[in-house]
């Protein structure tokens, strides 16, 4: 369940002609900017300076930037469990690992209360999901290569402190093995909200929380238009994602018959805050248009004062108003904006950048290839209209019907007389066209996707072979062959 990367405090850009009235503390000169990092999933709280709905728009349009100034935010989840018997890490045992980050490595501690729940180093920031799966996100970069070495210094941390406490991490999707209630629950509040609300809303949300894995990249855009054909590249081709990255077939010490149990687990969570939102394809769309679909979306909660407040499934515009009943009175701040936003999980999500959030979870080989994908589509003017034409025509029925399958029949899904392999093959085409114009040497890191395409064969269908023959039908297995 990837929530963030690190929020970007982007001040000072943008529409012309347009005057918000001023919401905090301003950079001093003319097209400066301040930066602001913080840790992906800690809640922000800012100036207590009402927002109205303009303010909301003016927010997200902030995020324009000269392609110049173009960034790559990368993020992956991993399992922890122990080496003695396979079960997941408690809380005691993640505090541990974050205690070695500060004392070897320099890594500050982010605190809830008295508990350290996650660390901050130089823009990156490694963070707890609810069922103490380990979270790196990533500092903005401008390359892959950049990305790629984060990723490796980071594995070779966490792999160091891991050996010496018992521990190991697994990249996949989903869980292969353990019950929800087998799991530890972090000791973070707004998970303890999430947890009590999840089963009235969806029948697989508690599975999203603890038992699903992902790999994610976050990406800038230039103006209202490219972040509109971004956003439309991005939803229609997240199924291309999902079946080159399906890597979670198996579920309980069992196959669940899909190739990604995670993107299937994503097709009954939270119908009002997921999917492959249709309304992104009108012609009206626009960033007021998603505004106004994130306003509609219900609230989980309100920060304030180191507290989450509970405000589940009440209405944001209530809160607008100042008719919120956790918070009579009160409106809402452009941080409880911000927080509000990392509790709206559609398959692409925006904030002041883009998030492609498709893929599951998977080995330290294909960490850096899923930012290669996107960004070889959409990092390329050529690229991004190739792939614009290449879903242009293609149904809301059609995109619909792909998210549905995908989870299940992966690139053998079948799609427009012939199947989803086919399209995988052109979008991987596109992406090195468009990685190798970029100029930085990068057309490499989708080597392992190429030859998953050309195979036909994901992820997925190669543990289960194996699952099937030299692991005697068990998933223990699966321990040492994905661990990192």
């Amino acid at each position: 369940m990837a929530a963030g990367m690190p929020i970007r405090q982007e001040l000072g850009a943008r529409a012309p002609g347009a005057r918000p009235r001023q919401l905090g503390p301003r950079p001093a000169g003319p097209g400066l900017r301040q930066r602001v990092v913080c840790p992906a999933n800690a809640p922000q709280e800012g100036p207590a300076i009402p927002v109205n709905r303009e303010d909301l728009i003016e927010h997200i349009r902030s995020g324009c930037k000269p392609r110049d100034r173009w960034r790559i935010g990368t993020e992956h989840e991993k399992l922890g469990f122990r080496l003695a018997d396979r079960r997941r890490m408690d809380y005691d045992e993640i505090r541990q690992v974050f205690e070695k980050l500060h004392s070897r490595f320099g890594w500050q501690p982010i605190k809830e209360g008295d508990l350290t729940i996650g660390a901050i180093l130089d823009g990156q920031s490694v963070t707890l999901e609810p069922g103490g799966q380990f979270e790196l996100s990533g500092a903005p970069v401008s390359t892959l290569h950049q990305t790629c070495a984060e990723v490796n210094s980071h594995l070779y941390q966490v792999k160091s402190i891991a050996e010496e406490l018992g521990i190991g991490f697994l990249g996949a999707g989903f869980d292969p093995k353990w019950r929800i209630e087998d799991i530890p629950v972090m000791p973070k509040d707004r998970y303890r909200l999430m947890k009590a609300y999840m089963p009235t809303v969806g029948k697989r949300g508690l599975d999203m929380m603890f038992r699903t894995c992902t790999i994610q990249v976050n990406l800038d855009f230039e103006s209202e238009r490219d972040m509109i054909e971004k956003f439309r590249i991005g939803l229609a081709l997240q199924p291309v994602a999902v079946a080159l990255f399906a890597n979670s077939p198996f579920a309980e010490g069992r196959p669940t018959g899909e190739l990604s149990t995670r993107a299937r687990v994503w097709m009954d969570v939270d119908r009002a805050r997921t999917g492959g939102l249709p309304f992104v394809f009108d012609d009206d769309m626009s960033f007021e248009r998603y505004v106004d679909y994130a306003m509609d979306v219900p609230m989980y909660f309100v920060y304030r004062k180191g507290k989450y407040i509970n405000a589940l499934g009440m209405s944001w515009r209530d809160f607008m108003e100042g008719k919120l009943p956790a918070l009579p009175g009160e409106r809402p701040t452009i941080s409880d904006w911000e927080n509000h936003l990392t509790t709206i999980f559609p398959d692409v999500r925006l904030k002041r950048y883009l998030e492609m959030r498709g893929a599951d979870g998977g080995p330290w080989r294909l960490i850096c290839a899923l930012p290669a994908l996107w960004v070889g589509l959409l990092y390329d003017p050529q690229a991004q209209a190739e792939a614009l034409d290449l879903i242009r025509g293609w149904s809301e029925d059609e995109r619909e019907y792909l998210r549905s399958e995908v989870g299940i029949h992966g690139l053998a899904t079948p799609f427009r007389g012939g199947t989803l392999r086919d399209v995988a093959l052109k979008v991987l085409d596109i992406s090195k066209g468009g990685l190798e114009r970029r100029g930085h040497d990068e057309a490499a890191f989708l080597k392992s996707l190429q030859l998953i395409a050309e195979s036909g064969k994901t992820p997925a269908d190669a543990l289960l072979e194996l699952y099937n023959g030299k692991w005697g039908r068990s998933v223990d297995p699966i321990y040492d062959e994905l661990a990192y």
